[in-house]
C-alpha cells in the first residue's frame, strides 16, 4: 500500500490525514486519524450531467459499522448492521449542511460523500468526519470551493475545551460544533444551559481561530497532492428566454414579489403564466422558465430588504408574524397539548407521560447501553404545505428538526429523581409557511406546561434570516430579518434557528446559501432573536403562566422509593413471584427495581400507591418505640401475636399487656382486637417485640380490669416474664 500522511494537533490532539490507494476508484478520498478513532471519507462524482433534475444531486451517507467498537452488536436474530442510526443521520446532516454551499447550485451531476467509521476510540468520530469530507472534496477533481474546517469547543467549569472526549462532554454548560472558512462560520449546532449571547459569541469566536489552523492544514495539503479540478459544463439560461421574461414580465414581477401577501400566494399567478407563456415560446428550453423567475425574485428580495428594509409580506426586519397560543383543550386522554401559531406556521404538539421502562433503551456504536427519558419527534405531512405525497415514514429532515427541538427543551426539564416520568412529544406540523421546527418549540413547551410537568421556565424558538448585498464583495451592506417565511426561508443566505428561555440560549442551528458569514453578523443575529423570543415567551405566558398544579388525571402516578440493596431480592422473591403477586393484586402498570435500591412505581387510580405500601411493609426497618395499631391473630398463655400489616408480626407478651400483673392474656386482648403497641425491641433476626402498656398505659384499666397477685399462667408454665 501507497500512503502519504500529514498531521496536526487541533486542541491538544493530534489529527492524521492518510492518503493511500485503499479507495483508488474514488474521485478522492482520505483516512483520518485522531486518537484511537479511524474514519474514511471518500467522495465519488457521476459521469454524466442528470437529465431534467432542477437541483443540486449531492448526497451525504454516515456509515456506522459496529466492528468499529470492538462488540458483536446488534440483536440476537440480526447481527448486521441495519438501517442508519438517528446519530448517524443527524452527523451526516452536519456534514452536508457543511459542504453543500461550497458547491455552485447549478451542478447537476451527483456527488457522493460516504463516511465510513472503521475504529471508534474516545475522539467522537462526527469532527473528523467533516474535516475528512473537506479533504476528500479538496484533494479530489470534483469541482468544489473548499476548504471547510470544523470543530467542537464546550464550555465546562468556565473553561473552553477543543474537540473533548465523550467524558469530558458530560454536562458541559455550552456545546458548540461549528464549521468555518476564511474567518467566518457556515454551520452551527448548539445546545447551552440558558447561556448569554456573549457567551456564544465567545465560543465561536474561540472555534474560528481553531477552524483557521485546521483550514491551513487543508490548503498545504491540497496544494501539494490536489488533483486538477474537472471543468463541468454549467447549464446557461438562454438569452432569447431571459429577455422574452424582460420584456413581457420584468415590469409585473416586483408588484407580485412585493406582494404585502405571506408565502408564496402572491407571487404564483405571475408564476404560472410565465411557465405557460415560455412552454408555448420555447417548448425545448421552458426548462429553464423556472429558474428565470426564482432568479428574479432572489434578486428582488435582497435588493428590496437591503436598500429599503422592505419584505415581501409588508412586515418590519424586526417583526414578529401574528402569534397564537393554546395549552390543552384537544382531549383529556391525551396528558398535554400544544398548539401554537406564528403567522401561516401552525404546529401541534401531544405529550404522552410513561413510567421508567418506557424510556427508549440506546444500543449503537457509539452508546452500547443506557437510556433516553425523553424524546421529542417531528412530522411533516404533505398537507401542511398544501401538497400531496406519501405519508409514514421519517426523512432526514423530520429526524433532524426533532432532535433540534428536543435539544432545546431538554435543557427546562426536571432531573430523574424529582421527575422519574419517561417523556415523549410529538409535534405536527399543521401548516408551514417558516420554521416549524421553532413552531415545535413552542409548541412543546405548551403541551410541557398543560401536562404538569415542572419545568424551570418555558422555551421558544425563533428563525432568523439574512439579505447580503448581490456583490458584498463590493458593498457590504446586509439586512437581518426576523421571523423569516418562506421565500426568505427559501432565498435568503442564512436559516438560523434560536430556541432559549427568558434567561438564555438553550440551541442553535445555522444553515447558510453562501459561502461564510461574519461572527460579528450572527452576533447581531442572535440580539435581534433575543428579542423576538422575549416577544413569542409573552404569548405562551398569556396562554398558560406555569406548569398545570397536578397531572392531569389520564396520567399515570409514579412513586418514587428507596430499599437497601440486599432487600431487593426479598421484595422480587424466587423466579419473581413476590413482585408479581404485588402487581395482580395492586393492579400497577410496572415496578422498576434498579440496582441500588431505587424503586419506581407506575399505576393509576391509587394502585401505586397501595404498592408502594406492601413494599414499606415487606423492608421497614422498625425502631424502638414506633407506635402501630395491629390485629391480634393468636394467643398463647404467655402473650399474644399481633399483626401490624400483611408482612410484620409480633408478640405482645403478657408482662407487656398492661402496668400490673394480670392473671391472664385473653382478660385484655382477643383474637380478632385491633389494639395499639409500640415496638419495644427487635432482635437479630429481625423479629419484633410489641409492648401495649407502652403504647397505652390505661388500656387495660380502661376495661375494668384490677391487678392481681396471682402468678399469670405463662408463668405457672415457666415461660417467665
Amino acid at each position: 500500500m501507497q500512503k502519504k500522511t500529514f498531521s496536526v494537533t487541533i486542541g491538544g490532539q493530534e489529527m492524521i490525514a492518510e492518503f493511500n490507494d485503499l479507495a483508488n476508484q474514488t474521485n478522492g478520498s482520505v483516512l483520518m486519524r485522531s486518537g484511537n478513532t479511524v474514519i474514511l471519507a471518500t467522495a465519488v462524482m457521476g459521469r454524466a450531467d442528470r437529465e431534467g433534475m432542477d437541483y443540486f444531486p449531492l448526497t451525504v451517507d454516515y456509515e456506522e459499522r459496529f466492528y468499529a467498537a470492538g462488540e458483536i452488536l446488534g440483536s440476537r436474530f440480526m447481527r448486521r448492521e441495519g438501517r442508519p442510526s438517528e446519530d448517524a443521520i443527524l452527523s451526516g446532516r452536519v456534514i452536508d449542511r457543511t459542504i453543500r454551499p461550497l458547491f455552485d447550485a447549478r451542478l447537476r451531476r451527483d456527488v457522493q460523500v460516504v463516511i465510513t467509521v472503521l475504529s471508534l476510540g474516545e475522539t467522537d468520530p462526527d469532527i473528523l468526519a467533516v474535516n475528512a469530507a473537506s479533504l476528500a472534496l479538496l484533494t479530489s477533481d470534483i469541482p468544489w470551493s473548499g476548504p471547510v474546517g470544523a470543530v467542537r469547543i464546550i464550555k465546562k467549569n468556565d473553561a473552553w475545551t477543543i474537540n473533548p472526549s465523550y467524558k469530558e462532554r458530560e454536562d458541559a454548560d455550552i456545546e458548540l460544533i461549528v464549521s468555518g472558512k476564511d474567518g467566518k462560520i457556515n454551520m452551527i449546532e448548539a445546545g447551552a444551559k440558558e447561556v448569554s449571547d456573549d457567551d456564544i459569541v465567545l465560543g465561536l469566536t474561540k472555534a474560528v481561530e481553531e477552524i483557521a489552523r485546521i483550514e491551513e492544514f487543508q490548503k498545504k495539503i491540497g496544494k501539494e497532492i490536489g488533483k486538477e479540478k474537472i471543468t463541468v459544463s454549467l447549464p446557461e439560461t438562454p438569452e432569447e428566454m431571459k429577455k422574452t421574461f424582460a420584456d413581457e414580465f420584468g415590469s409585473r414581477i416586483k408588484n407580485s414579489v412585493m406582494s404585502g401577501i405571506p408565502g408564496w400566494e402572491g407571487m404564483s399567478p405571475l408564476k404560472k403564466e410565465w411557465e405557460t407563456r415560455a412552454k408555448e415560446l420555447f417548448p425545448e428550453g421552458d426548462a429553464f422558465a423556472e429558474s428565470i423567475f426564482e432568479h428574479e425574485v432572489n434578486r428582488i428580495l435582497h435588493e428590496e430588504a437591503v436598500e429599503r428594509s422592505a419584505r415581501a409580506d409588508g412586515r418590519a426586519l424586526t417583526e414578529v408574524r401574528s402569534l397564537f397560543a393554546q395549552a390543552g383543550g384537544i382531549s383529556p386522554l391525551i396528558h398535554g397539548t400544544g398548539i401554537f401559531y406564528r403567522g401561516g406556521t401552525h404546529v401541534f404538539s401531544a405529550l404522552t407521560l410513561g413510567g421508567p421502562r418506557d424510556a427508549l433503551l440506546l444500543d449503537g456504536m457509539e452508546v452500547q447501553e443506557g437510556e433516553k427519558r425523553f424524546m421529542h419527534h417531528y412530522n411533516f405531512p404533505p398537507f401542511s404545505g398544501g401538497e400531496t405525497g406519501r405519508m409514514g415514514g421519517t426523512n432526514r429532515r423530520m429526524i433532524g428538526h426533532g432532535a433540534l427541538a428536543e435539544r432545546a427543551l431538554s435543557y427546562v426539564l426536571p432531573a430523574k429523581d424529582d421527575f422519574p416520568y419517561t417523556i415523549r412529544i410529538v409535534s405536527e406540523s399543521m401548516a408551514s409557511n417558516g420554521s416549524t421546527s421553532m413552531g415545535a418549540v413552542c409548541a412543546g413547551t405548551l403541551a410541557l406546561m398543560d401536562a404538569g410537568i415542572p419545568i424551570t421556565r418555558p422555551v421558544a424558538g425563533i428563525a432568523m434570516g439574512l439579505m447580503m448585498s448581490l456583490d458584498y464583495a463590493r458593498d457590504k451592506r446586509y439586512a437581518i430579518l426576523t421571523d423569516i417565511q418562506g421565500p426568505e426561508d427559501h432565498h435568503g443566505d442564512m436559516d438560523l434557528k434560536v430556541a432559549g428561555t427568558e434567561r438564555g440560549i438553550t440551541a442553535i442551528q445555522l444553515d447558510i446559501k453562501i459561502g461564510s458569514i461574519p461572527v460579528a453578523v450572527l452576533k447581531e443575529a442572535l440580539g435581534k432573536a433575543k428579542e423576538a423570543r422575549l416577544q413569542i415567551l409573552e404569548a405562551i405566558r398569556e396562554a398558560i403562566p406555569e406548569p398545570r398544579a397536578e397531572l392531569p388525571a389520564s396520567a399515570p402516578r409514579i412513586l418514587r422509593m428507596k430499599i437497601r440493596d440486599d432487600q431487593i431480592g426479598l421484595v422480587i422473591g424466587s423466579s419473581g413471584k413476590t413482585i408479581n403477586k404485588i402487581k395482580k393484586d395492586t393492579l400497577v402498570e410496572e415496578i422498576e427495581i434498579e440496582d441500588d435500591g431505587t424503586i419506581y412505581i407506575s399505576g393509576k387510580n391509587g394502585s401505586a400507591e397501595n404498592a408502594r405500601q406492601i413494599i414499606t411493609d415487606m423492608t421497614r426497618e422498625y425502631k424502638v418505640g414506633e407506635r402501630f395499631d395491629g390485629e391480634v391473630v393468636q394467643i398463647f398463655d404467655f402473650g399474644a401475636l399481633v399483626k401490624i400489616n400483611t408482612f410484620t408480626e409480633g408478640l405482645v407478651h403478657i408482662s407487656e399487656l398492661a402496668p400490673f400483673r394480670i392473671r391472664s392474656v385473653r382478660e385484655v386482648v382477643n383474637i380478632g382486637d385491633v389494639i395499639p403497641v409500640s415496638v419495644r425491641e427487635t432482635d437479630e433476626q429481625g423479629r419484633i417485640k410489641f409492648s401495649l402498656k407502652d403504647a397505652d398505659p390505661e388500656y387495660a384499666t380502661r376495661k375494668g380490669i384490677q391487678p392481681s397477685d396471682q402468678p399469670t399462667g405463662g408463668e405457672r408454665r415457666g415461660y417467665g416474664r
